[in-house]
């Protein structure tokens, strides 16, 4: 599936800025958890471990607050200054899930930018770019697989 290229209206972000950063925060953590969790090695993060970590989508307006344990994951209330932010668009984010563009080419086009401490930047990137990766499927972030999964997570976690 070939995506065009695509930018949320401002006015669309403005208003998703206006929400709470936390919620999506849990739930973003969570997809990662169900969409790496058996792909990379717990060793591989630990350099990240404690770490906060910002995805910002800037067309969007939302920003993505995490810190990563031994156990995965973890949503992080905003407050806070980063350790690491990575900021770009909703199509390039997309992009980069895909595999159809490189880090590095959006780096340097400008397109992706990493703030704060950037060595764990190039941690992150070493170890998603050392992981074979299954290939993303639009269709695996729909809203019901995916919450699906999540309580499904939750639910073996309350036990």
């Amino acid at each position: 599936m070939n995506l065009p290229a695509f930018k949320f209206p401002k006015p669309f972000g403005a208003a998703l800025s206006l929400l709470p950063a936390y919620p999506h925060s849990l739930l973003f953590s969570q997809a990662l958890n169900l969409a790496l969790g058996r792909i990379i090695q717990p060793d591989l993060l630990e350099p990240l471990h404690g770490k906060l970590i910002s995805i910002r989508v800037t067309d969007v307006g939302v920003s993505f607050f995490f810190s990563i344990n031994a156990t995965g994951f973890v949503a992080c209330k905003e407050g806070k200054t980063p350790d690491l932010t990575i900021s770009a668009s909703a199509y390039d984010f997309i992009m980069l899930g895909t595999r159809k563009e490189d880090p590095d080419t959006l780096f340097f086009s400008r397109r992706l930018v990493v703030e704060g401490d950037t060595e764990l930047g190039l941690i992150a990137k070493n170890t998603l770019d050392a992981v074979e990766l299954p290939k993303l499927e639009l269709s695996q972030l729909m809203p019901g697989p995916v919450l699906e999964k999540a309580a499904s997570r939750l639910l073996a976690a309350g036990r």
